[in-house]
């Protein structure tokens, strides 16, 4: 069993082999390559990795799926007796990663 904690965007993943994950969006092209040099746990069969705070020399590889928006996500203030009322719609982007090699 492989496993990896890895750190992008300012947010940490569990990612293994194969695994699919949507993350913050990358400057890269669909079909490319990605390298995540930030490794925070590594895992591989019994022996256990812990960084203090980067695991040196360890690298997790990924392949681009796609580039997308999320759901829309509705923003609503309002304030009683104000007339005050504010509605605005967001979309985040991100980019989906398949893990091909830990």
């Amino acid at each position: 069993m492989e496993l990896a904690v890895i750190k992008t965007g300012g947010k940490q993943y569990l990612v293994e082999q194969g695994k699919k994950i949507k993350i913050e969006k990358l400057e890269a092209q669909e079909g490319k390559e990605v390298s995540f040099d930030e490794v925070l746990l590594s895992m591989k069969k019994d022996k256990l990795e812990i960084g203090s705070p980067l695991v040196a020399g360890a690298k997790v590889a990924g392949k681009v799926l796609k580039q997308g928006r999320a759901e829309k996500v509705v923003v609503f203030k309002y304030k009683p007796k104000k007339r005050y009322k504010v509605k605005k719609g967001h979309r985040q982007h991100f980019t989906e990663v398949e893990i091909t090699k830990l």
